[in-house]
């Protein structure tokens, strides 16, 4: 089992590495596709509800992500009113769906979007689109987090997912293994129900991701390792493995960012954040989950 005052480091780190750097995250004017644009405002949003839902954050931590969510919801997303706009603007689109959610899970509300998502989700439109399988899943769990029942079939959805089929371990490159984590991000509510995961899938991870994860280690992928390393503490029993999360931690810069593969980038700071933003945000995430697990561990220690 991990260091709690190693997963400590790492998340306190990592976090005020992105209360820093929170201008960042304001999508730019003029995207092509201004949808996903707002993916890193909803990750942001997802790291900082799941803190605030385990409570095993300092104070700071927990300031710093009210004060994160606070910024992206009422300066970023105009209190969600972007979030409309731009879902009006492309009805068969479900990422902004995506990034409410995690709004949504901590009382931010906007009635207006949520009554166009009840309309444009009833749509064929959005009943066929073409995603892959794990997406659907993601898709599948954001309508029903919303009440939006339209289409939600979580569990045939993890039966079409790569995971569920169980593949090869020695075919999960960086593709196979996003696509495996998020998997389990989603059919866990993000880390929130590791009782979700079905047995035959924990007893492939047990197995398997202490090997992937030992791989990131030895070429320096910081950013997979993050994945692994979160979706390690999604699962009913997680490793905590103590080795990969010494590689994180030595990989991680003294103001808190991590880089993606190899050393820190440098450059212009804005073009450093787009690279290091999301391991950065990974790293904070997979802390707050695996603390959350070593402490209930202790807890239930005799």
């Amino acid at each position: 089992m991990n260091s709690p005052a190693l997963l400590h480091q790492v998340g306190v780190r990592a976090w005020e590495w992105l209360a820093a750097n929170r201008e960042h995250f304001r999508p730019c004017p003029g995207e092509d596709n201004p949808a996903e644009a707002f993916k890193p405002v909803g990750e942001l949003a997802m790291a900082a509800a799941a803190l605030l839902r385990e409570g095993v954050a300092g104070s700071q931590q927990v300031a710093d992500a009210r004060s994160l969510l606070e910024f992206a919801w009422n300066d970023l997303l105009d209190a969600g009113d972007v979030l409309e706009r731009v879902q009006r603007e492309a009805p068969l689109t479900s990422a902004c769906m995506e990034v409410y959610v995690h709004f949504h899970e901590r009382g931010y509300r906007n009635p207006g979007l949520e009554e166009t998502l009840r309309v444009v989700r009833a749509l064929r439109g959005c009943s066929a689109a073409e995603v892959v399988p794990y997406r659907k899943l993601g898709i599948a769990l954001a309508e029903h987090q919303l009440g939006l029942t339209v289409g939600s079939d979580l569990d045939g959805a993890v039966r079409e997912t790569l995971l569920g089929r169980f593949p090869e371990p020695w075919t999960v490159d960086r593709d196979v293994a996003y696509a495996i984590t998020h998997t389990v991000f989603y059919l866990t509510d993000w880390g929130a129900r590791p009782d979700r995961v079905p047995s035959m899938i924990a007893d492939y991870l047990d197995l398997w991701l202490p090997v992937w994860s030992a791989e990131c280690v030895e070429r320096r992928q910081w950013d997979l390792l993050g994945e692994l390393l979160a979706t390690d503490a999604c699962l009913p029993e997680p490793a905590l493995d103590g080795a990969s999360w010494g590689g994180l931690a030595a990989a991680q810069a003294p103001d808190g960012a991590l880089p993606a593969i190899g050393e820190m980038p440098a450059g212009d700071a804005g073009e450093v954040f787009e690279l290091v933003y999301h391991p950065t945000l990974v790293a904070a995430f997979a802390t707050t989950l695996a603390t959350s697990r070593v402490l209930s561990a202790l807890a239930a220690t005799p």
